[in-house]
This record gives C-alpha cells, structure tokens and sequence, in this order.
C-alpha cells in the first residue's frame, strides 16, 4: 500500500461550534471575536461563511465587521469550550489507529497507508461529523506541505488532492505566497527578484536564492516551489510553539511611558505561564517578540533573543523591554502584545 498524509482541517470552527451551540444561527452571519460586543475595539477570530462572503474575515476589525454587516450575530471567543471540543475530534481521528500530529484547535496530519486515501478521508470526515456534528475538509498529498495545501482546494467539507504529478498543474501559475510557508513579505522579496509564481520559483536557480536569503533558506523556498517536504508526521503531543498574550485597548496609549508599563505587565504574564508549561514539561523560551498596533491600524513587530532558553520571568521581561527600544516611540498605541517563541 501506498504512504500517504492527510491533512484534515475543520471548517469556519469557532463558528461552526457556536452553530451547534446556537441551532437557530445556521444560515446567518456569525462573528466570534474579543468579548462579543463590536462597538468595543478588537478582530475577528472566526466569521462564518455567510460573513465571510459579505467581507468579513479573520482578522477584521469588529467595529468594520459591525458596519459591514449590521445584523450579524457577534459572539464572545470561548476558549475552554473550543478546546474541549477540539480534544474530542482528535480523539475521532486517532480511532482508527492513525499517526495523528495536531497544529492546532482546528487541524491536524495524518500519516495513512491505504491503496484508497478519498476513502479514508471519507470515513474520517464521517467519524468528525457523527462525533462532534462538525464538518471538516481533508486535503490528501504524499507530503505534508501537498496535503496541507490541498485542503484549500477542498473548501468546504470536500475532499481534494494534489501530488508531484499534479503540483503544477494546480499550483504552477499562483502567486508565491500561496505556498504554506510563504508570507507577504518573502513574497514581495521575491517579487524584487522578478519571481511571481510558484513556477518560477521553482525553476530559480538556488545559488539566486541563497543570495538573497541565506545559504539555508534560499534552497528551502525552492524546494517548496517544487512541492517537495521532507518533514514526517509525528505523534507526539501537541505543544505550541510560543505563548502569548495581546490587549486591544479601547482608548488609545499616548504615552510611552504607559507603553512600557504594560509590556512590562504582558511579559510577566507572559513568563508565568512558560513557567507553567515548563513544569508540566514543555520547553523554555528562547527568544521574546514584542507587537505593537499604532493608531489607526499599522501593526509592527521586533524581537529580542535570549541569552540561554529560560523561564526566567525577569530575563524574560528584560528581553520584551529591549525589544521595545527598536519601536518609534511617540505614536499613539491601540494594541500591544508580547509572546515567547519556545525550544524545539
């Protein structure tokens, strides 16, 4: 039989949980985010897909959401609810004794061996469906970064999938950030090289690439251009890989002072709770990144490494500080956040 990796991610969660709780919500706009009132200032952590088709999506803001669409239901973020459900529909994907690696609240890699891999994605998004109500779309690929890639293709609730056969076919004429991996800003970097597509960055000469981004990540890009992963599916338990904390405020900070307080205030949150996760044996931090959004809504982010992997509440304050410093100060702040990025 042959090796094959499912990704299986579960469509509009939030939302779609919020629906099971709320029945008489299905077919209208539903937005969950920050504590459910939209005239405060926040983002949207989910919309369902009848919000998203009137504009609104993760990652925008409430209030805009709110003027967008004037009926749409607003719902408060409700983590331990999101989490126990989770925990159930990853309980239904290891039922048949699969490697299941969980990204996440709402996704997760399956390592599967079967001649039919459309079948057991079937069967898997009937076991989600029958546990927990919800629906989910599998992308099936023979690596990670095919699989995951092929879920977006499957939207929603479908099953889709993508090979080395046919990466290009699918894949070859979209833009570079389209690759899992690729971001805005590499995009634009490779944008400055002449290279638009995912084509054309897989025909890219490495030496190019290296040139422009480092002996290490510069045959990487290529590689993914090339639809090729070498990353295996693991079992092991789900950790993140970073804490973090942020707060919208509803009036904006003017002083830095003030601006500095609350870093302060953020990173010692922040540390207690990598001080937690490393007593239930997860890793210490290794470096600290500072986020600050500016009125109206230009967000900017620098960080700081530490010395040695820690979780030392002060080094770890210290470090969020001195990642402060590298910020123009004087503008007025609406958003701030501070998070740890922990050892692998």
């Amino acid at each position: 039989m042959t090796r094959w990796v499912l990704h299986v991610d579960l469509d509009q969660f939030l939302a779609a949980v919020e629906m099971l709780r709320h029945p008489e919500l299905r077919g209208r706009a539903v937005v969950v985010g920050g504590d459910g009132d939209p005239t405060k200032r926040g983002v949207v952590s989910t919309a369902s897909y009848e919000a998203r088709a009137l504009g609104v999506g993760s990652g925008t803001p409430l209030r805009t959401a709110a003027r967008r669409i004037p009926d749409a239901v607003f719902l408060p973020v409700d983590r331990e609810h999101y989490e126990a459900v989770s925990a159930d529909v990853m309980t239904a994907l290891g039922s048949d004794g699969h490697v299941v690696e969980v990204l996440g609240w709402d996704e997760a890699f399956l390592a599967v061996e079967t001649d039919d891999p459309e079948a057991v994605a079937r069967r898997l998004q009937d076991r989600v469906r029958t546990t927990t109500g919800l629906e989910c779309t599998v992308g099936i690929g023979r690596n990670r970064l095919q699989a995951k890639l092929a879920t977006g293709f499957g939207k929603p609730a479908g099953v889709f999938r993508i090979t080395g056969a046919t990466w290009f076919d699918v894949l070859g004429g979209r833009p570079t950030d389209a690759l899992w991996g690729i971001g805005a800003k590499t995009a634009r970097k490779l944008a400055d090289l002449g290279i638009a597509t995912v084509r054309e960055l897989a025909d890219t000469d490495e030496a190019v690439l290296a040139a422009r981004f480092g002996p290490a990540t510069g045959p990487w890009l290529r590689r993914l251009a090339q639809g090729r992963d070498s990353a295996t599916v693991v079992g092991t338990p789900y950790r993140a890989r970073s804490r973090g904390r942020e707060v919208t405020y509803q009036e904006d900070i003017a002083d830095w002072d003030d601006v500095r307080r609350e870093v302060s205030a953020l990173a010692r949150r922040v540390a207690a709770e990598a001080a937690a996760d490393f007593a239930d044996g997860g890793p210490p931090a290794v470096r600290v990144v500072v986020k600050v959004r500016y009125v109206p809504f230009t967000t900017v982010t620098h960080s700081r490494g530490l010395a040695e992997p820690t979780i030392d509440p002060g080094a770890i304050e210290q470090a969020a500080l001195e990642a402060l410093e590298r910020f123009t100060p004087g503008r007025r702040v609406r958003l701030l956040g501070v998070r740890t990025e922990l050892a692998r």
